[in-house]
């Protein structure tokens, strides 16, 4: 699962990005208001987790632009502030769950899954699509008996690709979804990891494939 995490201290950013990457969640860090913002409304995002007191922009003002324009991509508010009335205020604008700092790594893990299960749309560990099954937890593709562990950039392209299975993605979008809103990566990059993954199907023998349309892009389709 993706998240991202604007928090402005970096110490307290580092920590929590370690704790989540091992447990197998996907995080973009930011470190202003602004950059949160930008980020959620161009990136794709499981949950947001936003600190209150940030430059540029904090985190309520992220929170009720991003309720203002339809966002309900589920919000976890960190604050220092204990006052009962910024938490109220934090609701009320649209957040699911506030957590006060200083707070337990096991907390705020117990946190964000409260809040991932909260989703309207539920996403389920394993994902199908004709032969093949990803596993979202180990990162494995399987089908026909065999499997493959997949690398983060593969995992997360072929993640995409199953959750718009039909939709024709651009070369541009997926870069920015996968490599993420800031990437130094040129956009021939994902050609390149377009060419793995039908490498990897192919070793299943999986009637799923990712086909192209020029000037379009790549979606993921199963054959008849």
């Amino acid at each position: 699962m993706k998240l991202l995490l604007a928090e402005d201290e970096v110490s307290m950013s580092e920590a929590l990005v370690d704790i989540l990457t091992y447990h197998h969640y996907t995080v973009d860090p930011v470190f202003n208001g602004q950059d949160a913002l930008d980020y959620a409304q161009t990136g794709s995002y499981d949950g947001i987790i936003l600190d209150i007191m940030m430059p540029l922009k904090d985190g309520l003002e992220v929170l009720d632009e991003l309720r203002q324009s339809g966002d309900k991509t589920p919000i976890l508010m960190l604050t220092a502030k204990s006052d009962i009335e910024d938490r109220i205020h934090g609701l009320n604008l649209g957040a699911d769950d506030y957590l006060p700092k200083p707070f337990a790594m096991g907390e705020f893990l117990a946190r964000v899954r409260a809040m991932l299960r909260r989703r309207e749309t539920f996403t389920p560990d394993l994902m199908q699509l004709g032969n093949i099954t990803l596993n979202r937890n180990n990162y494995e593709l399987s089908g026909g008996g065999q499997s493959f562990l997949l690398s983060n950039l593969e995992f997360k392209l072929m993640e995409l690709f199953m959750l718009n299975k039909g939709i024709y993605l651009s070369s541009e979008k997926i870069l920015q979804k996968v490599w993420g809103y800031d990437t130094d990566a040129e956009v021939g990059v994902v050609w390149v990891y377009i060419s793995y993954l039908r490498k990897r199907l192919l070793a299943l023998n999986s009637n799923v494939e990712i086909k192209v349309k020029r000037r379009i892009g790549y979606t993921l389709e199963v054959r008849p």
